[in-house]
């Protein structure tokens, strides 16, 4: 036996099962050189990518994460493809954090979460999948919202369609 906790109880054969998740297969293949899905939103209508925004202003758009941490995980970001906070101009910056701060409080609302975490990942050493268009995460938060999926294997689950959180916080943002 290890002393690892979330390997003891399980029967060995057990202990290294894969979990599918067949929907993270369309965020794979949909990596490419050169792709930015935040400029297909901007640039296409009615796209797969134009149905998660939420919410456009003169420099800025809001959207739901395609593949969430959680329900209610919004991206901010800039319409203008820059890769660095520090190459957006004073007004891209005020109305991105003016409305990060509005969408906070469409979720709040909304959902009552217990808390969010909020950020930004700049450059692949930080995390950041989409390297070359700068955004923003917030994320709602519910005290015991890990449940017991990451304890067992790092999975999280998001218990809420895509398309229906878009709907609810588009409707809420008009409010």
């Amino acid at each position: 036996m290890t002393d690892h906790p979330n390997t003891d109880a399980l029967p060995l054969d057990q202990s290294s099962r894969p979990l599918w998740a067949p929907w993270r297969i369309e965020y794979i293949r949909g990596i490419k050189e050169g792709s930015c899905f935040i400029c297909q939103a901007v640039e296409n209508p009615g796209s797969a990518a134009d149905q998660l925004v939420i919410a456009r202003s003169e420099h800025t758009l809001l959207m739901l994460n395609a593949f969430p941490y959680n329900a209610g995980h919004v991206l901010v970001a800039p319409l203008r493809h820059v890769a660095d906070l520090s190459g957006l101009e004073p007004a891209e910056l005020s109305e991105m954090m003016t409305m990060l701060l509005q969408i906070k409080a469409v979720i709040q609302t909304l959902m009552a979460p217990d808390g969010f975490n909020v950020g930004f990942n700049l450059g692949a050493a930080a995390g950041a999948g989409l390297r070359d268009h700068v955004h923003g995460h917030i994320v709602p938060r519910w005290i015991g919202d890990t449940n017991f999926m990451p304890v067992l294997d790092g999975t999280r689950v998001v218990p809420e369609a895509l398309a229906e959180t878009a709907a609810m916080l588009r409707e809420a943002w008009q409010i």
